[in-house]
């Protein structure tokens, strides 16, 4: 059976390259960084809670103290580059479109066709197994099409996430940090508060509590995955689900979109709005919030709209 871990072990891998070719070029922070995040992958499921912690401020500590570089491997040259993109113009997005397909097209054929009896995957990681797949697939057509030096895919790898560097990891922490959050009890704290506040009854406004709780979560913390086990164990499932009887499906899904909304407007979610900037070497590095604010509002509005619509009126 293929299982989750797999997932991991390919990571694991990708990151013990990235780390071997910085170490090549005698980039020691750069080195050390992705090697812990390898070993995490690569041994996180398999050692206690304080080794992966221990793993963690190490990380951080490295990326705290400047030991991050940007890097510019030597991969295909510009020249090629330009003879490639007049040759090839948008064909060159083709390998890119195998990932969703194979992801879409493989759950697909796993759930409604016999070949799901066979127990191939892990259950209910179908989806995100064959997505792993599709990247493999995607890679070896790569090569094969376009027949780039041997490196290139690890080389550009590594330069692309030396740009960004320690926000590449950041969802990863954030979620981990909800996960904390929901352990110590913040949502009970938050849904003690929430029912003390908001009139007995009230569906609505337990609504617009919720999704608005989940956008500033989200923009305090970064990630509405790590906001989300907060609000829902605050107001989600005590209070919409369980008290006013409200659909989950519609009230989970509909609420990481809130969630989204506030990824929009937050620099802690630097890999969604300060990477791109950088990346794009923008002189004002929210800029590319600044032209999502609007699009959030308007989107938390209609939320909060589906939300109510789907979760209670529709439903009941």
């Amino acid at each position: 059976m293929i299982t989750y871990e797999w997932l991991y072990g390919l990571a694991g891998a990708a990151f013990t390259i990235w780390s071997l070719l910085s170490l090549h070029d005698r980039r020691w922070g750069n080195a050390g960084f992705w090697a812990l995040l390898a070993a995490s992958f690569l041994i996180g499921s398999h050692v206690s809670d304080l080794v992966n912690g221990l793993l963690v401020l190490a990380m951080v500590a490295i990326a705290g103290l400047g030991g991050l570089k940007r890097s510019d491997p030597p991969t295909t040259g510009a020249e090629e580059r330009q003879r490639l993109s007049a040759r090839l113009g948008n064909r060159l997005f083709l390998p890119a479109l195998i990932v969703p397909l194979t992801a879409v097209a493989g759950t697909l054929l796993y759930n409604y066709t016999p070949l799901g009896q066979t127990g191939l995957f892990e259950a209910r990681r179908e989806t995100l197994i064959l997505f792993g797949v599709g990247v493999v697939v995607a890679l070896g057509v790569a090569m094969l099409w376009l027949r780039p030096p041997l490196l290139a895919p690890a080389q550009e790898g590594r330069r692309l996430l030396d740009s960004i560097g320690w926000a590449a990891i950041l969802p990863q922490m954030l979620a981990a940090l909800g996960a904390v959050f929901a352990l110590a009890g913040v949502g009970e704290i938050i849904g003690g508060l929430a029912s003390a506040v908001i009139p007995q009854g009230s569906v609505f406004l337990t609504v617009l509590v919720f999704a608005l709780g989940m956008a500033l979560f989200t923009m305090i913390m970064g990630n509405a995955f790590a906001a989300y086990p907060v609000m829902v164990a605050a107001i989600g499932i005590p209070l919409l689900v369980q008290q006013y009887g409200g659909r989950p499906a519609a009230i989970g899904a509909v609420g990481m979109l809130a969630g989204f909304c506030g990824t929009l407007m937050t620099p802690m979610a630097a890999n969604f709005n300060i990477v791109p900037a950088a990346l794009l070497e923008l002189k004002d590095q929210n800029g590319v919030i600044r032209q999502q604010i609007g699009t959030a509002l308007a989107l938390w509005v209609c939320n909060v709209a589906i939300i109510y619509v789907g979760a209670f009126l529709l439903w009941n």
